[in-house]
């Protein structure tokens, strides 16, 4: 993460660079390796389609995370509903899918909203778990923010319990973190479960 005329530019740095090439050959040695014929014309190209696709579930693109001065003291909570979210199960590595509510109290600065989106993709593009996923939107906005309270909560449908294994069609995991005035005052935390529609 660098900063750029005032903004922190936010950029996901991959521990080891991405290798296409070896992802396509894994891809096509896998695939294979669960007896599927590749030599069919219509799956020739399925290694390489994978391989590109798992780079781009993994890849979130870079941002500005601009805050401005909460000049008019707005003291109330603000709420971005319904983030859509996607990411991938860090065990069998196939897609979850859902939606996340992210909230904070203002403190000095307030953050453009559109950051709030980005900054759940920004986590949600590597192998994930839910709940680390929760807390990592929330930690990461408490310590660049300094906001009064943060609350984060996800309500997402798991591939890997309604495709496979016990096959649980339909059923969703919801996780949630809040941190200061929206985890120790009952009233705020209260007010931000109801505004998100999850009943706590």
């Amino acid at each position: 993460m660098t900063t750029t005329s005032g903004a922190l530019r936010v950029v996901k740095q991959p521990e080891a660079g991405m290798d296409l090439a070896a992802a396509e050959q894994a891809a096509a040695d896998f695939i294979a390796a669960l007896g599927v014929d590749l030599d069919a014309e219509s799956l020739q190209d399925t290694p390489g389609r994978m391989a590109r696709a798992y780079a781009e579930l993994f890849t979130p693109r870079p941002f500005d995370l601009t805050t401005f001065p909460n000049d008019e003291g707005y003291d109330e909570l603000v709420l971005a509903r319904s983030i859509p979210i996607r990411s991938v199960c860090e065990h069998h590595l196939l897609p979850f899918v859902g939606v996340a509510h992210v909230g904070y109290l203002p403190g000095s600065r307030i953050l453009g909203l559109s950051k709030l989106a980005r900054i759940v993709e920004h986590f949600a593009c590597r192998p994930q778990v839910q709940e680390r996923l929760t807390k990592q939107i929330a930690d990461w906005l408490n310590e660049q923010l300094h906001p009064k309270g943060v609350g984060v909560v996800i309500d997402a449908e798991h591939t890997c319990m309604t495709l496979r294994g016990v096959q649980a069609t339909g059923s969703t995991t919801v996780t949630s973190t809040l941190l200061g005035t929206l985890r120790a005052d009952p009233r705020s935390r209260q007010e931000f479960f109801s505004l998100t529609g999850v009943n706590r």
